[in-house]
């Protein structure tokens, strides 16, 4: 950029890093709607290429479901799941990764 003050004298600026969009840190989003029935949506950002995993657990630790399991380059991600083989209740969901551990809950209130 070019700043050019009010006495005619100009400056540049220094160069500066644009960003892509692309996500800087890992993120596991609250799902939304939660409550929820069935269905909700689930969104998450990795910011490195890498084998990633999506799974949902009850309350006693239990896998219930596998969303995601394959590899992604860096970006934002979204990914539905729906819930109307579970009974209603409190359940986990945890992403997964070499670098990155995430777990949130969701209510499933049928």
């Amino acid at each position: 950029l070019k700043q050019i003050d009010a006495d005619g004298k100009f400056e540049y600026s220094k160069m500066v890093e644009v960003s892509l969009g692309l996500p800087w840190t890992y993120k596991l989003s609250q799902n939304y709607p939660n409550p929820f029935n069935p269905s909700t949506k689930i969104d998450f950002s990795v910011p490195e290429t890498g084998f990633y995993k999506l799974k949902v657990y009850n309350l006693a630790g239990q896998e219930v479901a596998t969303l995601i399991e394959k590899e992604f380059a860096p970006g934002n991600y979204s990914v539905d799941f729906n819930g109307k083989h579970l009974p209603s209740g409190m359940y986990f969901y945890r992403l997964l990764g070499e670098n990155v551990n995430i777990v949130k809950k969701m209510l499933l209130v049928k």
